[in-house]
């Protein structure tokens, strides 16, 4: 009897093994930042076009192109920002993309184009636009000006962070010297070194998600972010807040490229197009707190979302602000100054 339930059970384990990987349906291989698309949006992909959807996330530009560089496979979309764009395309990293599978193109706002390194969309669609600022506990230190200069604060001494990603971090320091974060001079770059060594000696750690964690714990109470990671924790924290420092920022956009060795190439082209369609462009600004440059899409979000400042920044501000841009081989300056950063004690 016992050989009996033992044979039963055997059997009844290999199929529920056989049946859960019998699963034939095609995989889209994502390569993109945490939490920066609505759940509900994906599910809609999968059920419409009988596909499993696999996210892999990433927390840096550089972080990203290390990992592919270093042989990393199996992608088949990956969600760079645009200055990122730029060295792929040169290396031959991603492939070109074919306009007659995603017919939703015309969605896209042409003026928001002129943020990307590729206005013609050869390689490339902008997903969402983010600006980085200074996101902190309002309840703790009440209204602040907006500067840079507060991360260099005894009242937040080692309870303040700053992103890990070597452009976003060199470029706030230059901004607030009122200099380029796009400039080659070896003196704005030595300047904005020791700026960054300052604030490496009040802040806790360079971080990105534990730091979001963290403000929401209270356990840190400024840190240098993106807005729309910053509008997610605002949903569930009242005494957060975000501000776009005086001195100006940077903008970027995120863009979704095909790799050159994807698999699955007429899935991505699908999942761009999808991810273009009106409502799915709206549901997924209202979800990760970003704009879409998706003007039907746009259209559709709520009045919240229209009125909000840490979107919609300040003119003069924005006047003041910048997009990344590859430098090409003066990108070993940064580099240099990241690395003395780092090490510095």
């Amino acid at each position: 009897m016992k050989k009996m339930i033992a044979k039963v059970l055997f059997g009844a384990l290999c199929a529920a093994l056989f049946n859960g990987c019998s699963d034939s349906r095609p995989v889209l291989n994502i390569y993109t930042w945490a939490d920066y698309m609505n759940p509900d949006v994906i599910k809609r992909f999968e059920k419409q076009h009988n596909c499993r959807i696999v996210l892999d996330t990433f927390d840096s530009n550089e972080a990203m192109y290390a990992k592919l560089k270093a042989g990393a496979q199996g992608y088949d979309l990956i969600m760079p920002t645009s200055y990122m764009v730029g060295v792929m395309k040169e290396q031959g990293m991603i492939q070109p993309l074919r306009h007659e599978l995603i017919l939703n193109l015309g969605n896209v706002d042409r003026q928001y184009l002129a943020l990307t390194r590729d206005p013609q969309m050869e390689v490339s669609v902008p997903y969402m636009i983010s600006i980085t600022g200074i996101g902190y506990n309002k309840a703790r230190l009440g209204e602040l000006e907006p500067s840079w200069n507060l991360l260099a604060k005894p009242e937040v001494a080692k309870r303040c962070t700053l992103l890990n990603d070597m452009r976003e971090t060199i470029g706030a320091a230059l901004k607030s010297l009122s200099y380029s974060l796009n400039t080659t001079s070896d003196k704005e770059l030595a300047e904005a070194q020791q700026v960054l060594i300052g604030w490496k000696k009040n802040i806790a750690k360079f971080e990105v998600e534990e730091a979001l964690r963290g403000l929401s714990s209270a356990e840190f109470l400024l840190v240098h972010s993106y807005n729309g990671d910053i509008l997610q924790a605002m949903g569930e924290n009242e005494g957060l807040a975000f501000l776009v420092p005086k001195e100006g920022t940077s903008i970027a956009s995120d863009d979704m490229v095909i790799p050159a060795n994807a698999d699955q190439v007429e899935l991505a082209h699908a999942f761009i197009n999808f991810i273009l369609e009106p409502q799915n462009s709206a549901e997924n600004m209202e979800f990760v707190s970003y704009l879409s440059p998706n003007t039907e899409g746009q259209k559709l979000v709520s009045q919240e979302f229209r009125d909000n400042p840490a979107i919609f920044i300040d003119p003069a501000v924005l006047a003041k602000s910048e997009v990344i841009r590859d430098l090409g081989a003066d990108n070993d300056k940064y580099t240099r100054v990241w690395d003395a950063v780092k090490a510095a004690e």
